[in-house]
């Protein structure tokens, strides 16, 4: 019996070292098990061990991605941002396209957890956002998603003068023509710039809802080069009218060539750089056809140009109905009509009367010398009649007093 109970010992013991070693591979403690102790390490997504703490949570995560505007959304307005922000990592790259492979330009933030667009959208567009990004657990996702802008009633399209790379007089005004009238002047001027190769004051200047013009406080400076900028792409016009497309326009500045017109003395002088070039004799408006006084500018050159009368609305059979077909060297200083140019017919007159229909008339000779001298964009000062230039009559903006000029635009 002593030997017998000796065995049942050992084999107890053995059954005892055996459970002992099952208890310490499933977890457990003292022959029990911690319920749910291995499930919830075995389950826990991109989960790492930490030697010798198997319970330390983990710090790692993907990337969740947010695109504003939603995927597929329709109607975006083109004045509100995209953007691209990501949650758990940082943004690798970012690519925003309208339908027609154009990129728009953007920006990360700081940290790269964010981009932003920074420049408006075109209406009627579809537009494709991708990229990627790359989550603290290493992982990359990428980015895909695409909106549609709004459908506008009416665009917004520019028409410039003066016309890209050309060279240009000292008192050219940039002039801006819109397809359709501006309603909110302050958000679509906010979109217009002005860059020069040398300081210059500048404003713009609201003729009308469908015309801005923009110029220095003086004369262009000699050799300016000029950029304007119209990035009126996705603007909001007001009254459902939207910014098309953006564009620039570079100039030039030519010589100053500046000239004055005293029509009681018959007479008109010409200033290049500063120095008196040629006094010129000259014949101005009679009775009934005044010429007007004020600041002009050359708007239009003529080698050759055909004057009607009846364009001014003098009709053939009245005493001062002219068609003179072959008129040299004509150069248009308002929109009504007036012009200098040759007029050998008043050749006797030239220095001592008045006897045009208001243009001014000079020899064939000064007048070609003249017209060679001259850009579009160059002043003409008028001075000894009591009729003055009418706003809008050609570019007169350089008849208005500065401080009304810089009051005319929609952000002052």
């Amino acid at each position: 019996m002593r030997k017998h109970g000796l065995a049942v010992a050992g084999i107890c013991v053995l059954l005892l070292a055996g459970t002992a070693c099952s208890d310490t591979k499933a977890g457990g403690s003292g022959g029990q098990s911690t319920p749910g102790a291995s499930a919830s390490q075995s389950s826990t997504p991109g989960a790492s061990s930490t030697p010798g703490n198997s319970t330390t949570p983990s710090q790692t995560a993907a990337a969740s991605i947010a695109v504003v505007p939603a995927k597929g959304a329709t109607s975006v307005q083109p004045d509100k941002p995209v953007t691209v922000t990501s949650a758990g990592g940082k943004l690798t790259a970012v690519t925003l396209k309208d339908d027609n492979g154009n990129k728009i330009d953007g920006n990360f933030n700081a940290d790269k957890t964010q981009w932003t667009s920074a420049g408006l959208l075109k209406p009627s567009a579809t537009y494709t956002v991708t990229g990627s990004a790359e989550g603290s657990d290493g992982g990359v996702v990428p980015i895909s998603s695409t909106f549609k802008t709004l459908t506008a009633t009416r665009s917004l399209k520019s028409s410039v003068a003066p016309l890209s790379d050309t060279t240009v007089g000292v008192a050219f005004p940039v002039q801006i023509y819109w397809n359709n009238p501006v309603k909110d002047r302050a958000a679509v001027e906010k979109r217009l710039s002005v860059k020069t190769s040398v300081p210059v004051d500048g404003s713009w200047h609201w003729v009308n809802s469908t015309q801005v013009n923009y110029r220095p406080k003086n004369y262009w400076p000699v050799g300016t080069k000029v950029t304007v900028n119209i990035d009126t792409q996705g603007v909001n016009a007001g009254n459902d009218t939207w910014g098309k497309t953006n564009r620039t326009v570079n100039f030039t500045i030519g010589r100053s060539v500046v000239s004055h017109i005293d029509v009681k003395k018959h007479v008109m002088t010409v200033t290049i750089n500063g120095k008196l070039a040629r006094t010129i004799p000259i014949t101005a408006g009679k009775d009934g056809f005044t010429t007007r006084s004020g600041v002009k500018v050359i708007m239009e050159k003529f080698t050759t140009k055909r004057m009607d009368a009846a364009t001014v609305g003098i009709k053939p059979g009245d005493p001062n109905y002219y068609n003179i077909p072959d008129v040299k060297w004509a150069q248009r200083v308002t929109s009504s009509g007036e012009f200098i140019h040759g007029a050998p017919w008043s050749a006797g007159s030239q220095g001592s009367a008045n006897v045009s229909h208001g243009c001014v008339g000079m020899s064939l000779a000064d007048a070609k010398w003249y017209f060679d001298q001259t850009l579009t964009g160059d002043p003409v000062i008028v001075t000894g009649t009591n009729r003055h230039m009418e706003p809008g009559n050609g570019w007169t903006d350089w008849n208005t007093t500065w401080a009304a000029y810089k009051a005319g635009s929609a952000l002052s």
